[in-house]
């Protein structure tokens, strides 16, 4: 078998295939969710904690060449180093609502997964047969 043939084989498999189709569906939910937490979590937080914009919360690291502006955009490409922990609050917001939302989905998948158990089977019918060779046993035993 040629590993051409072999690799064919290898990449029409049903899981390979449903593993693809997961990670483009997932990259395009991730883009969802990050624009729900950048475009809709984020401004109600900031407005709840004061008009707070968690993209420019950073902490400079090294010093700043004069007629820079202090904000991160700026900052980064003057090639400053800078701790963007604002960034990393934007990201660890998006990273637990979609592990929620994900959560969510597997459960309500598990929920219609569960099938209801098989009933119990029948008892078995004794064949006529064996009733009467029973019988025949039991009054011998007399």
């Amino acid at each position: 078998m040629s590993m051409l043939q072999e690799f064919r084989e290898f990449a029409v498999k049903g899981n390979v295939i449903d593993l693809a189709v997961g990670v483009i569906i997932g990259g395009a939910f991730g883009k969802i969710v990050d624009s729900v937490v950048k475009d809709l979590i984020m401004p109600l937080a900031g407005l709840v904690f004061g008009k707070l914009d968690f993209s420019n919360l950073f902490i400079v690291l090294g010093s700043v060449p004069e007629g820079t502006p202090r904000t991160l955009s700026a900052l980064q490409e003057a090639g400053v180093p800078v701790l963007a922990y604002g960034s990393f609050i934007t990201v660890a917001v998006n990273f637990v609502i979609l592990a929620f939302i994900i959560f969510v989905m597997i459960k309500q998948i598990n929920r219609l997964k569960r099938e209801t158990p098989p009933p119990a089977p029948a008892p078995e019918v004794t064949p006529e047969e064996v009733l009467l060779l029973r019988e025949i046993r039991d009054q011998l035993r007399r």
